[in-house]
Formats: C-alpha cells, sequence, structure tokens
C-alpha cells in the first residue's frame, strides 16, 4: 500500500537535499519520517521500534556527511527504515519486505547508499574499519567511515575484536554506539550496566556537553602538540569524573557523549564537530527505541516487530477464525521444555539474546535460576552449554538456524569432539519469510550432519518435536540437533505424553507404488497435501517421514530402494549436502540405483517473500511436488494446482 509523504519528505530524493535545509526543517523532516515509517509498517508490516529510536541520528547523519562518499555501516540493520527513505527509496518502501520488492535489511546490491550487506549482529566495526584502513590506503583522506551499533549488538565478542583492532590503527573511523538498553529483548550483562553508570553520571555529563567542540577547534587550528596536550586533560578530567577507567578510552578510542539522540541539531553540530578529530573515535548516543509511538515507547519488545496493526488505537491485527489454531512451533518448544524440566532437575535453558524469539521466556519465569540469556553472544552460548553438559548437566541450547553458523567451530571443538550432551534447538530452520536471506535458516543440515557424534533430526509436527526433545534429554545421548520452522504448526491437540523415538528411526506413512517421497520435517506436511490430490487422481505415491538426516534409518531405505527406482526427497533447506545428499550417498554406497529427485533450497541466494512464496519459488510446496510425481510417473499435467 503507498502512502504519502509529508510536505518536506517529499521534496528529499537523496541526502544533499537534506543538507540546504535549515535546522528548523531538519526538525520536521523528523516528524514527517517517523509518520511516514508508522504509516507504512501499520499496514505493511515489518520491523518498527528500532528504526523510529534513530530517526533524528539518520537525518543528522546524512545531513553532515557527504554520503554515499562517506559511508555509514548499520549493524544489523532493523533501524535502517529511514536510511532506506532518505536515500531514493521512499516511492518503493512501500515495498519493504514483500516478495521482489526491497530488502527489510541494507542491501549492496540495493543501493550505492547500502554500503554493507547486514542482518546479524555485531559486523559493523568490522566492516568499518575495513573501509577505512582501505580508504586511507588508497589516499581518500577526507573521507569518514561510520558504524552505527546497538548497546544490545556491542555484547557480540566480534565487535570487541573490532574495538581491539581499531584502538591500534589511524584510521578515520567513527563508531555510533546508539544506547537504547534494548536488542529485541531487554539488553543483559555488565556493559549494560557500564553504560547505565556513564549516562547517570551528572558531573561528567556536564564537563562533556563543551568538550567535543573545543578539541575539534583545536584538531583544526592548534597543531599537533596543542592536540596531544588537550588529549592528556581531557583524559585526566574524565578519570576524575567517571572514578573509573573508561573502557572505550582504554582501547584508544576518543570517547564523546553520552548525547541526546533526539535533538537533531546537537547531533548534526557535534557529528560536524567530529568529522575534524582525527582517529578512532566513539560517540555515545542515548535514544528510546520506539520513539514517538507511545504503545512502542512502553512495550519495545512487542514493538520490535508487531506484524500490521491500526497506528490509530494500536490494536495489533491477528487473523480470526471459529476455529482453534495449532501454536507456533517456538511455543510448543517453550512450554515442552519446562514440562520436561519439572520431571528432569538436571535440564538448563540458554539462548542468546532471543527469549521472547525462542520462548526461552517461558523457562526463564518459571525457572529464573535454570535459563540463561547470555546475550548477543552465539559461540559464548555453545560453550558455556558445553561447560553446563561436563557437569552432568542438559542443556537446551536454542538458537536461530541462521544464528547457529555463528557459534559452528564451538558445536565441532567444544561439543561434538568431546561427545558432550548438548541439545541444540534450530529455531527458523528453513526459509523465513520476509527477513530474506540473513535469516533463511538453509544450511543447519548440511552443516550439522556432517560432524561426527552430531544427531541430526527434525519433527514433522508438534507432537514429535516434543518427542524428539524428550529423546534428547535422555541420558547418554551425545550431541543433538532438532531443527524446526518459523510459524505455526499443524496440530491443535499438540500436548500429548512424551515418548521416546529410536535415535535414527524414521516411519512409513503411505504406502504406494511408482514413486517413494522421502521427507524430513516439517516440510513432508506439503508432502501429505500433495499426496491427497494425487490419489484423488489415482496416482498413489508412498511417504516416509525420515525424522533423522543423521544416522539414517537404514531399514526403511533398504525397504525403499529394493522397491522403487524413482524417488524423490524433500527438504525446507539447501539441497547441497543436505538430507537428499544423504540419501544419494546412502543410494551409492549400498549398490542401489534408482532416479532421484532433491527437493530443496537450489544453490543460489533465496530472497525476501511469505514463507509459502518462497516455497513455491524454490519448487517444493505441494503445487511442485505433484508436478515432480507427475514428470516421474504419468507425465507431466499443468492443470491440476494446489492454491
Amino acid at each position: 500500500m503507498q502512502v504519502e509523504a509529508g510536505s518536506l519528505l517529499q521534496k528529499i530524493n537523496d541526502p544533499s537535499d537534506l543538507r540546504k535545509l535549515s535546522g528548523k526543517e531538519l526538525e520536521e523532516v523528523c516528524t514527517e519520517l517517523r509518520q511516514f515509517i508508522i504509516d507504512i509498517v501499520s499496514v505493511n508490516g515489518g520491523h518498527f521500534a528500532a528504526s523510529l529510536g534513530v530517526v533524528e541520528l539518520t537525518v543528522a547523519l546524512h545531513a553532515v556527511l557527504n554520503t554515499p562518499y562517506d559511508q555509514i555501516i548499520f549493524d544489523v540493520g532493523h533501524q535502517a527504515y529511514g536510511h532506506k527513505i532518505l536515500t531514493g527509496r521512499r516511492d518503493v518502501f512501500h515495498t519493504n519486505r514483500i516478495l521482489g520488492g526491497i530488502s527489510g535489511f541494507p542491501k549492496r546490491g540495493e543501493s550505492e547508499y547500502d554500503t554493507f550487506g547486514v542482518g546479524h549482529s555485531s559486523t559493523s566495526i568490522s566492516a568499518a574499519l575495513g573501509m577505512a584502513v582501505a580508504s586511507e590506503y588508497k589516499g581518500e583522506t577526507d573521507r569518514q567511515h561510520v558504524a552505527i551499533i546497538g548497546d544490545g549488538a556491542l555484547t557480540g565478542g566480534m565487535a570487541f575484536e573490532a574495538l581491539n583492532h581499531a584502538g591500534i590503527e589511524k584510521s578515520n573511523l567513527l563508531v555510533i554506539l546508539n544506547d537504547n538498553c534494548m536488542s529485541i529483548d531487554p539488553n543483559v550483562g555488565a556493559m549494560k550496566e557500564y553504560l547505565t553508570s556513564i549516562t547517570t553520571s551528572k558531573s561528567y555529563n556536564k564537563f562533556r556537553d563543551e568538550l567535543i567542540s573545543v578539541l575539534a577547534k583545536i584538531s583544526k587550528n592548534g597543531g599537533p602538540d596543542a592536540y596531544g596536550w588537550a588529549k592528556k586533560l581531557e583524559q585526566s578530567i574524565k578519570g576524575t569524573l567517571l572514578k573509573n577507567a573508561n573502557l572505550f578510552e582504554s582501547l584508544n578510542f576518543r570517547y564523546f557523549g553520552p548525547v541526546d539522540g533526539h535533538d537533531v541539531n546537537k547531533l548534526a553540530k557535534t557529528l560536524e564537530d567530529l568529522k575534524h578529530i582525527p582517529g578512532p573515535k566513539l560517540l555515545h548516543v542515548v535514544t528510546l527505541k520506539g520513539k514517538g509511538y507511545a504503545l512502542a515507547e512502553k512495550d519495545q519488545t512487542k514493538w520490535h516487530a508487531p506484524g500490521l496493526f491500526d497506528k490509530i488505537t494500536g490494536e495489533i491485527k491477528k487473523s480470526v477464525s471459529d476455529k482453534p489454531k495449532p501454536p507456533k512451533y517456538q511455543d510448543v518448544f517453550g512450554h515442552s521444555l519446562v514440562e520436561l524440566a519439572e520431571a528432569n532437575d538436571k535440564i538448563m535453558g540458554i539462548t542468546p539474546a532471543m527469549p521472547s524469539g525462542s520462548s526461552l521466556n517461558i523457562m526463564m519465569k518459571a525457572m529464573p535460576n535454570r535459563a540463561f540469556d547470555v546475550g548477543i553472544a552465539e559461540q559464548h552460548a555453545v560453550t558455556f552449554s558445553a561447560g553446563l553438559a561436563t557437569q552432568g548437566l542438559v542443556p537446551f541450547c536454542t538458537i536461530y538456524s541462521s544464528f547457529m553458523q555463528r557459534g559452528y567451530d564451538q558445536v565441532i571443538h567444544d561439543v561434538a569432539l568431546q561427545k558432550l550432551n548438548v541439545v541444540f534447538c534450530l529455531d527458523r530452520a528453513g526459509v523465513v519469510g520476509a527477513d530474506g536471506p540473513t535469516h533463511h535458516g538453509a544450511y543447519d543440515i548440511a552443516f550439522m550432519r556432517c560432524i561426527p557424534n552430531m544427531v541430526v533430526s527434525a519433527p514433522m509436527n508438534e507432537e514429535e518435536l516434543r518427542n524428539l526433545m524428550y529423546t534428547a534429554q535422555l541420558p547418554n545421548q551425545g550431541p543433538f540437533s532438532i531443527r524446526y520452522p518459523r510459524g505455526n504448526g499443524v496440530m491443535v491437540d499438540w500436548r500429548r505424553p512424551f515418548q521416546a523415538i529410536p535415535i535414527g528411526k524414521g516411519r512409513k506413512l503411505n504406502d504406494g507404488e511408482d514413486v517413494a517421497i522421502l521427507s524430513l520435517g516439517a516440510i513432508g506436511n506439503e508432502a501429505t497435501h500433495a499426496i491427497q490430490v494425487l490419489n484423488e487422481e489415482g496416482i498413489h505415491p508412498a511417504h516416509y517421514d525420515m525424522r533423522f538426516a543423521k544416522p539414517l534409518d537404514a531399514e526403511l531405505l533398504h525397504e525403499v530402494f529394493r522397491k522403487f527406482n524413482k524417488v524423490i526427497t524433500l527438504e525446507d533447506g539447501c539441497i547441497v549436502g543436505g538430507f537428499g545428499s544423504a540419501i544419494v550417498e546412502f543410494m551409492v554406497d549400498h549398490g542401489y540405483q534408482a532416479q532421484v529427485i532433491r527437493l530443496g533450497m537450489a544453490d543460489e541466494v533465496v530472497e525476501h517473500g511469505e514463507q509459502e512464496e518462497l516455497w513455491r519459488v524454490c519448487g517444493y510446496d505441494a503445487s511442485s511436488i505433484i508436478m515432480e510425481v507427475k514428470k516421474l510417473t504419468k507425465g507431466l499435467k499443468t492443470s491440476t494446482m494446489v492454491s
């Protein structure tokens, strides 16, 4: 849905238009930009509160810097909607996150203003430093490089690694710390407490108000000796007022702030001054996530990405149905984990900053001493879990599939090599929808099944998820991964008694002739739908829910390859090295010959869109399965499609 922008915002076709405006007009642009984001996201969906919180910062940056020559790198990118609107994409912003539309994150192929593709946390400082060093090498001494990172993303180890490196470089780098005490959920850890101590130091805040412009003038006019003297004086005063060494100063960053992140003219003045101060700098900006929309200000987690809503009443729109709706897989995980933990006092829960997204918050509320949010730190989450496991506990480490990639070395080195009983619950496995390529859980089957000692499993429905979780916490199971998709399941009556599933044991759902469909995980429900249609046309494929990509059910596969010479494999993941590849390997290793069609994500980037749309685009929705079965059996018929 197209929405008309305010009168001033309509005139901003690129950032150079901002540089012609007065301070009062910049304030008006901020008001119109914030309202435009509210208008569009309320009817189209998307990330919401983060972009509202950085409206003034975004306007100030583009008004002061010479973008795109000066380079802005956003961390994660949830907060980049204002940036997109101001950089020539206002009139297509209504296509944000829609199939064929613009991306919900900065994307290099989309605009020259998107200097670095993002989506995962804590990458911005490393990328900006690389750009800054490259500019210095090329003699581009007038070029500015700015990394905008939230205090939540600063809990990621990679951000600290980059700060440590940047402190020994002389490159022109500005890190802007967007401090709002939030990632998706409220931030945790010592960094949060440290930043709070800085922002509440009244004496220091009074001192720093005059500091930036003074140093900028000295840097511009006073020469190196005066600048060095001023720097020593500044450090001495800071240390006295804060009563502690400044963390960022100890890493050789010039620290400035905290500054009000909602005063666009003060921000612009500060940024203009900082342009003239050489070397690595950090500007601490305090913002309010959801700024300008009262409900988002009050409940920032709920309004991180609320879906469609009434912008006047704030009512979040939900589909209305008289029929009971199956639960989300993540909620089945959350409630089932509490049930298991009540019966087994060895079970612990761990998540890297996604308690609400993974539903571990259910256990955190019920058993706060047994569930841990470790911050945006996937590597730490995995090895912390490994440490728990060495002491006889059974940690359930719940991580989004795409974020599991960030802790892969730890899975191999700290868990699998030591055969520790860590249960990896990989939420958002498969295509995730509008978040697109950075968030699709495409690779976990492939990268987990190549690790020795690892069990790789996927439930077809909520009952199987519960039973796999129950199986994984039994004694001496070793490393165990369970993948499940984003969104709702298929069972209303899902809370059934736990039953153990033999490791590596699948099940035959339908007998049939001519062709066998082997599915892994919840995408198998598309095969069930397809088979219902095919049966009505007199075609009867066999269907096997394999449950495990590793170990495979050898007995079941011998049955399949002895009976069928036409086989279709189905997975919601990459086909290179995935479940279908495992089936082909079994076939070759055991001397069978058959025509095997692998349905899954091809060896290419899958863009954003609704899950069902992407299943169709990738060729493994029910309609695609029907067509493949017909190709293998009675020839292609194009008349039958499934909506």
